[in-house]
């Protein structure tokens, strides 16, 4: 006759193992016992005869379930990265439309808040030389203390000094600064240096660790356009 195991005389927590001979020499304690096998999720039908099917089911419905959510999240993510580059290509065709150095900082404000909900963007060059009506205008060395010496881009909170944003500065929680250097045609410098500057509502908006691709190829269209004209003194 089998011996129920003492499961209590131990100090520590039953052996799995041991638990499973002791059922595998008793499998009738267990298929008798109606109450225990519906709380686990099984259903008797007679003797030695136990329906897995609402607990496989379940397990089934739950991996679907996840599967599901997984897929929503999936195409969430494809539906926003494709809206992004959408607009992202429809602003470079209106920033290349633009008619003058002033015509296109307008055109980048307007895009920025139009088609990405910005607060605002804006055009800074550094000096020495003239900056064209529109831009801003940063002192020599300008862009290095901002972006650093060998620094491309820059995303994360506004800071105290920047001024790119006019009325809007105080609304601008977070930042995205974009190097650039463009070549005027006449200019007694071959290049000069300039930032273009995306301004959000909200602290989130640009984070450290956000990619830069979108509003860096959009300062990149930027940058060629204004390459048409020269700047007048």
């Amino acid at each position: 006759m089998s011996v129920s195991p003492d499961l209590s005389s131990k100090s520590s927590e039953p052996h799995w193992p041991e638990i499973r001979a002791w059922l595998q020499a008793n499998p009738q304690l267990l298929a008798d016992d109606r109450a225990l096998l519906e709380e686990i999720g099984l259903k008797p039908h007679g003797r030695n005869v136990i329906e897995f099917g609402r607990a496989a089911l379940t397990r089934l419905e739950e991996a679907v379930e996840r599967e599901a959510d997984e897929r929503k999240r999936i195409e969430g993510i494809a539906r926003a990265n494709f809206a992004a580059q959408t607009a992202t290509h429809v602003a470079a065709l209106d920033l290349m439309e633009a008619r003058s150095s002033t015509d296109l900082s307008r055109r980048l404000d307007a895009v920025a808040q139009g088609r990405f909900g910005l607060a605002g963007a804006s055009i800074a060059l550094e000096k020495p030389g003239s900056v064209p009506f529109g831009w801003k205008s940063l002192e020599a060395g300008g862009v290095d203390s901002l972006l650093g010496e060998h620094g491309l881009t820059w995303l994360g909170p506004n800071f105290e000094g920047l001024n790119l944003f006019g009325a809007l500065e105080a609304e601008v929680k977070s930042v995205a600064l974009i190097r650039m250097a463009p070549q005027f045609p006449g200019a007694e410098e071959p290049v000069r240096h300039a930032v273009c500057a995306f301004g959000s509502t909200e602290d989130e908006g640009f984070t450290p660790n956000m990619g830069c691709e979108l509003v860096a190829f959009i300062a990149r269209v930027v940058e060629r356009t204004a390459e048409r004209w020269p700047i007048l003194n």
